[in-house]
């Protein structure tokens, strides 16, 4: 088992961790000595990064839109001017929309396209041939067990967790004999800016009791570690959910997930 003093000269890096999932995972690597690069969208990420070098090790934070094409190539110029191999790679960025898809402004949803999946394709077209030519290296992306049924009134961004949790399951079981791992995190309602970003405060999941992320994250970043394929992470539920999900029909599934996320739902 590695130890911190042998990681500093591995590079992990961490998507979205200017807070919530994001920020807890990576004061998880912090912890374990990693070498970093953290990325986020706003400046936040600045005062992650001075918070995670009390600890000792080399960060840097990389202020990036990673909806964009141009975002991702920064951070992934970033990557290779580092002067670490990549060992772990935490493709935690993401954001939701919600509310009546014929309501919903359609920049906001091509955005989450944007952003939860052709980033995410994208960034890992690059990483992934070095990692399996080096024989070595660990993925972890942030699914959702709102990908496991049609999310109504969040159509799109569980349509995405979707894609994310079927392209994580082919992308293993393509590079199973590599060396390289990967692993998809699939949390419930989380205690983070989530619900009042995508406009869903009003909604009985966004007033549902929520998982701590640092609970969360550490069922993800353990699962990493270990090469797991999957993890769902946090309470019992969120465990229930997902395995009832495998037996429900996608009409039912929809119908269960709308009664939760209708806009006006506490009425």
């Amino acid at each position: 088992m590695s130890t911190p003093s042998d990681n500093k000269n591995l590079l992990a890096v961490v998507t979205g961790a200017s807070s919530g999932i994001g920020y807890e995972l990576a004061k998880l690597f912090a912890k374990e000595g990693f070498s970093m690069i953290i990325a986020a969208e706003n400046e936040k990420i600045y005062s992650v990064a001075d918070e995670l070098k009390i600890s000792g090790i080399k960060v840097k934070a990389v202020q990036v839109d990673l909806a964009s094409e141009v975002g991702v190539s920064d951070l992934y110029r970033e990557i290779l001017a580092f002067g670490l191999p990549l060992d772990s790679i935490a493709m935690n960025a993401g954001v939701g929309v919600g509310g009546p898809f014929i309501e919903t402004e359609l920049a906001a949803e091509i955005n989450i396209i944007d952003l939860n999946i052709k980033s995410l394709v994208t960034l890992t077209k690059k990483i992934l041939p070095d990692l399996v030519q080096r024989g070595t290296g660990k993925i972890l992306y942030t699914s959702s067990i709102a990908g496991e049924m049609p999310g109504p009134y969040y159509a799109v961004y569980a349509a995405s967790k979707a894609f994310v949790q079927s392209f994580s399951e082919a992308i293993r079981n393509e590079v199973k004999e590599s060396g390289v791992t990967v692993t998809a995190l699939q949390p419930g309602a989380t205690d983070t800016n989530f619900f009042a970003r995508a406009g869903m405060i009003d909604t009985k999941a966004g007033q549902s009791k929520k998982d701590d992320p640092a609970v969360v994250a550490k069922d993800g970043f353990d699962a990493m570690m270990k090469g797991k394929d999957h993890v769902v992470a946090g309470s019992f539920m969120n465990r229930v959910q997902a395995v009832a999900s495998k037996f429900t029909k996608d009409s039912q599934g929809a119908a269960l997930q709308g009664a939760q996320t209708k806009p006006n739902s506490l009425n």
